[in-house]
């Protein structure tokens, strides 16, 4: 059983794109008996309700380790979704449930067996403009990557307010 009062084990801090500079929040990797809970607070999120999304917003851990770039993609270096396993969408270890913007805001917890915290240590998590549709391959067709965090052992200024 996990407490969530204790320190996550790994976390990431979420910032979005050039063209979605407001997005900020932050994901935190808890490990608990057999997988891991994912706790993800996220502001500024556009609002793109009755646009193809209906306020959802793609969310997955990637393969890649950085959120870093080139012109056509600013996040191209987070490469695909994490899949140790080479599974179709969406059964990829890193396949999580969207985030539901409210007003621009998401909170969002999830547990998940598919993956332990120290798995995904130096990949990145991803925000896309679009909600995924859970069956187009090989990604959900959630759109443009807006937001991406690193993904980090825990640390002290994981408390710290930005």
């Amino acid at each position: 059983m996990i407490d969530i009062k204790e320190n996550p084990a790994a976390y990431a801090v979420i910032k979005g794109s050039k063209k979605y500079p407001d997005i900020k929040g932050r994901a935190a990797f808890y490990d608990t008996y057999g997988g891991t809970v994912v706790v993800a607070t996220v502001y500024g999120l556009p609002q793109k309700r009755g646009e193809n999304n209906g306020g959802f917003h793609g969310f997955h851990i990637h393969e890649g380790g950085t959120c870093s770039g080139n012109v056509q993609n600013e996040f191209a270096d987070a490469k695909g979704h994490y899949n140790p396993g080479v599974f179709p969408h969406p059964e990829h270890d890193g396949d999580l449930p969207p985030l539901l913007s409210n007003n621009g805001t998401a909170w969002m917890a999830v547990y998940t067996s598919r993956f332990y915290p120290e798995d995904v240590i130096g990949r990145t998590v991803i925000i896309h403009e679009n909600a995924d549709d859970f069956h187009s391959q090989p990604s959900g067709d959630a759109g443009e990557m807006i937001a991406c965090g690193e993904i980090v052992s825990w640390s002290p200024d994981f408390c710290r307010r930005d």
